[in-house]
């Protein structure tokens, strides 16, 4: 993937999927993020639709990241493509980009069936895609407990609030 230095490696990987037609949703610590909290992160997180179709054009647009599995062994035969992408569900990997995980359960809401019905559409750039909605993403922050995660709780209650005060 030839890197455009203009946009970011997040940016990069949202572009390339959105054009091979890759149904995901932002979430984690981007979707903060493109929600206007501070959190600095510099991986991505995606939560993708399950389907033979979608696993087809996610695994195409993997291999143009050149991913490994991140903390498998290096010499551990892993081949992407549908068919082992639906023998799994989340994914950790290192690719070209950075580190890039693909979700298909997210914890305690769901797959991208129950995530998409809440998801928005934020532009950023000349790119948009499906976020996580902000309640979702509160919901899980509530649900995970991490130190990390009670920081950024903070910071999307008070997102949120300021929304509703509009």
């Amino acid at each position: 993937m030839d890197a455009d230095t203009t946009k970011t490696p997040f940016e990069r990987i949202v572009e390339l999927l959105s054009s091979r037609g890759v149904e995901f949703i932002v979430i984690g610590g981007q979707a903060e993020t493109l929600y206007g909290s501070a959190r600095v992160t510099f991986d991505t997180d995606l939560c993708y639709r399950r389907t033979a179709d979608n696993l087809q054009r996610l695994a195409a647009a993997l291999n143009v990241l050149k991913p490994i599995l991140r903390g498998a062994p290096p010499d551990l035969p892993f081949r992407i493509d549908a068919e082992s992408l639906a023998l799994g569900c989340n994914y950790t990997f290192a690719t070209s980009e950075g580190d890039l995980d693909f979700l298909g359960y997210v914890e305690p809401l769901g797959g991208y069936d129950e995530l998409v019905g809440h998801a928005e559409t934020i532009q950023f750039g000349d790119l948009s895609a499906k976020v996580i909605g902000l309640e979702d993403l509160i919901r899980i922050k509530e649900h995970l407990r991490r130190p990390k995660d009670r920081e950024s709780l903070a910071q999307l209650l008070a997102i949120r609030k300021l929304r509703n005060a509009k």
